[in-house]
């Protein structure tokens, strides 16, 4: 039978090479995503200790997400516009 060379990828070698690439980048994605969410609640915690900043930042956080709620729904017909 035939006997590869060193330093020669057959298509398979080469497909499971790509598999292991491309399952990888899950876990890249919820890294990236959890380093943003936790480095941006260490730049908020210091707000969080007087009461009124710490009402202030619940009121922006809430209306935030139902600003981007309801324009999402408007924009993808989700909800009719009366």
């Amino acid at each position: 039978p035939y006997k590869m060379r060193s330093g020669q990828h057959t298509f398979l070698n080469s497909m499971n090479d790509l598999l292991e690439t491309v399952s990888a980048w899950p876990r890249y994605l919820i890294s990236v995503i959890f380093g943003v969410f936790y480095n941006a609640a260490m730049w908020l915690k210091p707000l969080t200790q007087k009461p009124v900043t710490l009402v202030a930042l619940i009121g922006l956080t809430v209306s935030g997400f139902l600003f981007i709620t309801f324009t999402l729904r408007a924009m993808l017909g989700l909800s009719p516009v009366n």
